[in-house]
């Protein structure tokens, strides 16, 4: 079975049912899936390191010796009890992915040791992937895809890691903070740590925009936040030369676009609110903008039109669906829509 929608995940995964003895946990984000799959680990079994309760297999095991793997989920745990065997896949080969889905049909069918749990972790598995189709079809397993989280996860996440340590960002603050964070948990999560300790765990101080400027200014430059400044107040080589550092440091086209399409709702908002009444400062303050950021922000609200980005938003979102199309050439689909918009932005003067 499918597990997609976080309540239920977050359920399984911390107090998983007896009769499930199968869990593929898969996706890009590796982070995200060794995250969740150690937080399982340590329910299944009291010590996830032990290799008496543990047998720990990789792709290189596999094609090394092929009966391994169904050797090891045959094997009895050697302290008695519930037995752990963790196989971890890229998600790029065919044959491992074929000798795990079998593996996982035995074992669903229980003719191997039924006290063994058996954990997959892979990269992103398409849908005529055999061990995802054998996962997601059995009852005695539990497939969890896991996706690139949305800036409302992140924000939360960032929100409850914080206040865990007695400190905290103010939300413009946390805006700023959580539009610069990569998107591979992993890292995510290290940058978070960093901030704590920035802050001083246990202090209990919230920070503002302006206490994070030298905490942030190690790689303001290569930040996609800026690039999609840069693009649209007409800065066409440095948005090209910002997306090719930010590529070159591990974010992809669909993580661009994104950064795009929020900072058009950003400069729509702020636009809209002016439109009330509501001063220039006030509204850009009101959606979020960074102080230093405010003067550049501000000349490109008065240079757009809403009507303008209102006809840029289908084109995002066609660049985001072409972005995370198989096989896509990401990195150059989110270049080609920033220097559009940087383009137009230089036809309305900037």
């Amino acid at each position: 079975m499918i597990l997609s929608k976080r309540p239920e995940v977050e359920r399984f995964l911390g107090h998983p049912p007896p009769e499930i003895r199968i869990c593929l946990i898969h996706g890009k984000d590796r982070g995200g899936v060794r995250e969740r799959a150690d937080g399982l680990a340590a329910r299944i079994v009291p010590r996830p390191d032990d290799p008496f309760d543990v047998a720990l297999l990789t792709e290189t095991d596999l094609d090394n010796d092929p009966a391994k793997l169904q050797d090891e989920l045959a094997a009895m745990s050697l302290m008695g009890g519930r037995r752990l065997v963790r196989l971890k896949l890229t998600g790029e080969r065919a044959g491992p992915d074929r000798q795990a889905a079998e593996a996982l049909k035995a074992h669903a069918e229980g003719t191997l040791n039924p006290e063994a749990f058996f954990l997959i972790e892979a990269g992103a598995l398409e849908r005529h992937s055999p061990l995802r189709k054998a996962a997601e079809a059995s009852r005695q397993a539990v497939a969890i895809p896991v996706y690139e989280d949305e800036i409302g996860d992140v924000t939360r996440y960032v929100r409850e890691a914080l206040a865990a340590d007695k400190v905290g960002l103010t939300s413009e603050a946390l805006e700023l903070f959580t539009a610069r964070l990569p998107k591979e948990r992993g890292v995510m999560r290290q940058e978070i740590e960093r901030l704590i300790l920035y802050l001083g765990p246990g202090s209990g101080r919230t920070a503002g925009p302006a206490d994070l400027v030298d905490h942030l200014g190690v790689e303001p430059e290569a930040s996609l936040f800026d690039a999609a400044s840069d693009a649209f107040g007409g800065k066409v080589k440095d948005a090209q030369s910002a997306l090719r550092r930010a590529r070159a440091e591990g974010e992809g086209g669909p993580a661009a676009v994104r950064a795009l399409s929020q900072h058009l709702m950003r400069l729509r908002r702020a636009m809209t609110l002016m439109t009330t009444g509501m001063g220039a400062q006030e509204a850009a303050k009101a959606v979020g903008v960074f102080w230093k950021q405010e003067r550049e922000f501000l000349r490109q609200a008065r240079a757009w039109r809403l009507a303008d980005l209102d006809a840029l938003q289908p084109e995002l979102l066609e660049a985001d669906r072409a972005c995370k199309s198989t096989g896509s050439p990401d990195g150059l689909i989110a270049e080609r829509i920033a220097l559009s918009i940087a383009a137009r932005a230089r036809r309305r003067g900037l």
